[in-house]
């Protein structure tokens, strides 16, 4: 009898967690929707999440702090902040519980508590929305695309006007985008609706209108013309690459800032979170967001260089195979890039060694790297052979990295995985572009010498250090609590 009441209780607090998981989620998506505040758990996304997704999380989010962060107190904590006149802002749930419980004695009830810890949000001052042109339509601008529309919320910050393709645009032409957009075989199906509008030349996603404007140049777009004005311009075609070819997109009538998704020529490479405040969005009107690899290594490496200081070292980054190497064997301008991606490991260069430099100048001249491009379509595996100036050890490594994981400015950049149990796949759709693989990592005896392994979604991740990068340029970055 002892043993079906035991199994009658779990099963009655299975329940009781699932309803407050539902009523969760409803508080999340109220605050979202009404008020312009996001929540998220450890930067884990909340919005679009079902319950055993959000279940999930919390059971990560305890292990991650060693501390259990129940779901009862994940809603009175959001019920509290719904309570309030909070501005819009991006809040982490997961270290406000956390610290809900570390703070007992302080607070008579939980709104007390958030009123304390959100007091200096209404000093962000006011947001003015930008418009965001998507010049080119590929693997990273579908994916920008998707993440704008799916959070755009009230439209308080980026709102996606215009897609920019080469060609002709007819409505076989608009389904094939439409298409590609609603369907991926890596990210899985979009969680919103896209259809087309033949007549107006656009996409209706989520029932918002985003135009399709066909263009052979940048200059020749007028904007002003679709009532787009200011206008942030994503450059993903991989075609304009230095700062002459970029500086035609501020010719087009309705631009006045452009952002490169890939490592560019006489602008600003920017891995966000590392050095995007050294570059004043008011006194620049170009920038470069670098590379996916760039972006993996660079937050670890500089919370390495600043707790222990690098020496030297050598990157080996592990890259899924992309779209500029061939399908079968066929002819390629580059070394090896010819033979079939789907078959073959690949050896071939990155610049993302010299590249960190950028972003780190304190690294100048002291990693080099190359790369393995190999049959998986996406997730990647960075490997650091690092030479440090000062010693330590396996729990000092991982200790720093978990700290800033935790709390400082590279908490969105660095997600400190404490699986024995992780592979590739494991890390498609993780927003955070490093994934620190605590497990791998190898520390000899001597103490100075260092082997760590960072995952990345190249794609996903990337796409996410984008959109950051893209709010810091367009000054919509709302208050944060992290």
């Amino acid at each position: 009898m002892s043993s079906n009441k035991t199994y009658e209780k779990e099963l009655a607090f299975q329940a009781d967690r699932r309803k407050a998981t539902v009523e969760f989620i409803k508080t999340v998506s109220d605050l979202w929707y009404d008020k312009s505040i996001e929540l998220v758990l450890f930067r884990n996304q909340l919005i679009d999440r079902n319950v055993s997704q959000i279940l999930s999380l919390h059971e990560y989010a305890g292990q991650f702090v060693q501390k259990p962060i129940s779901i009862f107190d994940s809603v009175e904590i959001a019920q509290a902040i719904k309570s309030l006149n909070v501005p819009p802002a991006k809040l982490d749930i997961g270290k406000l519980t956390y610290e809900y419980h570390l703070e007992d004695n302080k607070h008579n009830n939980a709104k007390a508590f958030v009123a304390s810890k959100l007091k200096d949000a209404s000093k962000n001052g006011n947001i003015e929305p930008k418009d965001v042109v998507l010049y080119g339509f590929g693997r990273i601008g579908r994916l920008v695309a998707r993440e704008l529309m799916v959070r755009t919320g009230k439209g308080s910050q980026l709102r996606l006007r215009a897609i920019v393709t080469r060609g002709v645009i007819d409505a076989q032409i608009l389904e094939k985008r439409a298409s590609l957009l609603r369907n991926d075989s890596v990210h899985g199906d979009f969680p919103g609706t896209v259809s087309i509008d033949e007549a107006n030349s656009a996409l209706i996603i989520n029932g918002t209108t985003v135009k399709i404007i066909s263009a052979n140049s940048p200059e020749e777009v007028d904007y002003t013309k679709f009532n787009i004005n200011n206008a942030l311009v994503i450059d993903n075609t991989g075609a304009f690459r230095d700062k002459a070819a970029l500086s035609k997109h501020l010719q087009s009538k309705g631009v006045d800032k452009v952002l490169l998704t890939a490592p560019g020529k006489g602008v600003p490479n920017i891995v966000y979170g590392v050095n995007h405040k050294e570059n004043n969005p008011d006194k620049m009107n170009i920038f470069s967001a670098a590379s996916c690899t760039t972006n993996a290594i660079t937050p670890v490496l500089k919370a390495i260089e600043d707790s222990f200081g690098v020496k030297s070292g050598h990157l080996e980054t592990i890259h899924a195979y992309t779209n500029d190497q061939n399908l079968v064997d066929n002819f390629h301008k580059k070394y090896r890039r010819g033979r079939a991606a789907g078959l073959n490991m690949v050896i071939t260069e990155t610049g993302a060694g010299s590249a960190v430099a950028k972003a780190l100048p304190s690294l100048e001249g002291k990693l080099t790297s190359n790369a393995i491009r190999v049959p998986v379509p996406n997730g990647s595996l960075a490997i650091l052979n690092l030479e440090l100036e000062n010693k330590t050890s396996l729990n000092g490594i991982n200790t720093i990295l978990k700290k800033y994981a935790l709390e400082g400015d590279l908490v969105e950049q660095i997600k400190y995985e404490l699986s024995d149990e992780l592979v590739s796949s494991d890390i498609v759709g993780s927003s955070a572009p490093s994934i620190y693989d605590s497990k791998a990592t190898i520390v000899r005896k001597d103490g100075k010498n260092v082997l760590l392994y960072i995952w990345y979604d190249n794609e996903y991740g990337y796409s996410h250090q984008v959109i950051r990068l893209a709010k810091y340029i367009a000054k919509v970055r709302r208050y944060t609590y992290y």
